[in-house]
């Protein structure tokens, strides 16, 4: 793909291999505005075996967080190599925009120029090591939480494995499961609330090395935030409280009433997706038992609804480029992760065989569907799409699927897991609001206390939370935030899915008037990458970029309609 500046075989994990090119960036005479566009290709193909280096090493490491070799090569790639190339793209983009010629460049270039020249705005050479040391620590944090297992029903089993007894109808068992998931948690909390104060600090400095007031303000400009506020998220705050709440207030009432337990605890309902025992007693939704018979499934699934997305789809497998199965001292969660040179999505996650596995492997499918869509765009920044429309390629993926699940279930069991999942969308919303809402307080406040944290986090679960008996577990609610990997590895990242989750449900809305529209909208959105603004990308789906109340309702008014034409 690449213009043949760099080595096929170049070693981008090396300074010494680096450092040669990256001196010719820096070096080479610049007299006109093609000589610029050549800077920029070049810097571009660079970037992508760089990217995928890196990506490479970080799958290594999630996918073996005990393999000290693996995480070692990580952090000497973090440490060594990435701060050197942190400074002189600096000044690479120094160079460009600072040219006089920069003005002469075609229109194409303008969205990545804006990006640039605020990443120049807000670069300083003293957040380098401070950026070395974050990543240290989110390193930390993650290993310690890809090392949580707990010794139960006989064997040691992954916080992934365990999800499935939280849905079991013996409430006694899911209790047991639910305490000794939380209890494992306490063993680590202290280590984590102290990674998180050192992380909180760090971040603050940066924002003040950089000359703003706080890490709120800095990370909005290095998330290219250009065309939503911090007064938009607040708005969205409250949209979801007036409008999800009663909603998700009424689905739990109805869950109590059912199950007969009379007021919920943390063990009969997860606060985050909404899932937890059938209300009728019957067996949880098991949609596959092996990783290769939920792949083959999807497949299927995916050439029914389009030769487009199945074609892709068995692509993704012909690659081999997917880690699905879950097991002892592999990274918790989920992830796409496109390895630029290669022009290739990696998929990893944690399968257990649960309906959220499937959810989770559909929505990964989505963000890999993104990166193929617009692989053919030539320069890396081209393809680098926004996170808030990357996670509607995701989460979009999620709704168009479901009127195929029965390819994993009998119908009345796939009425069921559609229920489940728009339930769920009714319960991530506030989710999102009480995670964003978190981050705004934590950053705007860093000198604050553990003992302030912990009493801020309890009033937003009781504004966004489900009204649940937490006796006995007080302590481990106050640290419960601790769960969300976000908020250590990606801050600010996760109003993303609120937004994308808006844009979604507007897509599932296209789809029941007039599926082959859904479908074109997505892929004529999809392939733009990042060539057009967040608003621009979204009317391309024929979608709105919106966080007031009378949006929320009119989407909310779909699923609450939806919910009620399916079987309780």
């Amino acid at each position: 793909m690449g213009r043949g500046f760099v080595p096929e075989d170049l070693e981008a994990t090396s300074w010494d291999s680096l450092e040669p090119l990256i001196n010719d960036l820096l070096e080479r005479e610049l007299s006109c505005s093609s000589c610029l566009e050549g800077l920029i290709a070049d810097s571009s193909e660079l970037a992508e075996h760089v990217s995928e280096a890196g990506a490479l090493l970080y799958i290594g490491m999630t996918c073996d967080t005990e393999s000290e070799e693996k995480k070692g090569a990580f952090l000497d790639f973090v440490s060594n190599v990435r701060p050197k190339l942190s400074e002189h793209s600096d000044a690479i983009n120094r160079r460009l925009v600072e040219h006089p010629a920069v003005e002469d460049l075609p229109e194409r270039y303008d969205l990545m120029l804006k990006g640039i020249r605020t990443d120049v705005e807000i670069f300083r050479k003293e957040n380098i090591p401070l950026g070395v040391r974050q990543t240290e620590l989110v390193t930390e944090s993650q290993a310690i939480n890809g090392a949580m297992t707990v010794e139960f029903d006989g064997e040691e089993r992954t916080f992934s494995q365990m999800s499935g007894y939280l849905e079991a109808n013996d409430r006694s068992l899911r209790e047991a499961a639910w305490t000794a998931m939380a209890s494992r948690r306490m063993e680590d909390h202290e280590r984590m609330s102290e990674i998180f104060d050192e992380l909180v600090s760090i971040r603050h400095e940066m924002a003040q090395n950089a000359g703003f007031d706080s890490y709120t303000e800095f990370m909005f400009k290095a998330m290219h935030r250009f065309d939503y506020t911090v007064d938009d998220c607040l708005e969205f705050h409250e949209s979801v409280e007036s409008v999800c709440m009663p909603i998700l207030a009424q689905i739990n009432r109805e869950r109590s009433e059912l199950l007969g337990v009379g007021e919920l605890r943390p063990w009969d309902v997860n606060e985050k997706g909404g899932s937890g025992p059938d209300v009728h007693g019957r067996d949880p939704l098991r949609p596959f038992e092996t990783v290769d018979e939920m792949v083959a499934k999807l497949s299927e699934l995916f050439h029914e609804i389009s030769k487009d997305l199945g074609g892709m789809f068995d692509k993704l497998v012909e690659m081999d480029t997917l880690d699905l199965e879950t097991r002892k001292g592999k990274a918790p969660g989920g992830y796409q992760y496109y390895l630029e040179k290669s022009r290739v999505p990696f998929i990893f996650m944690n399968a257990a065989g649960l309906q959220g596995d499937l959810e989770t492997m559909i929505h990964e499918a989505g963000h890999a569907f993104h990166s193929l869509y617009c692989g053919h765009l030539e320069l890396i920044d081209e393809r680098d799409y926004p996170i808030e429309f990357a996670e509607v390629a995701s989460m979009s993926m999620e709704l168009l699927t479901q009127p195929w699940w029965d390819k994993f279930y009998d119908s009345e069991e796939a009425d069921r897991a559609r229920r489940t999942h728009l339930e769920g969308v009714v319960f991530l919303l506030p989710w999102i609001a009480t995670i964003d809402s978190f981050q705004h307080w934590v950053y705007a406040n860093p000198g604050h206390s553990r003992e302030e944290r912990a009493e801020v986090w309890l009033s937003i679960r009781d504004r966004f939370g489900s009204a649940m008996d937490w006796t006995g577990h007080g302590d481990f609610r106050e640290v419960s935030w601790q769960q969300q990997g976000h908020l250590y590895g990606a801050p600010f990242y996760y109003i993303e899915y609120g937004i994308a989750q808006l844009g979604s449900l507007q897509l599932w809305k296209t789809q029941m008037a007039d599926p082959q529209k859904a479908l074109d909208d997505y892929a004529n959105a999809m392939s733009l990458g990042n060539t057009r603004s967040l608003p621009e990308l979204f009317s391309a789906a024929d979608l709105k970029l919106g966080f007031d109340e009378g949006h929320f309702q009119s989407l909310m008014d779909t699923v609450e309609s939806s919910l009620s034409e399916l079987p309780a």
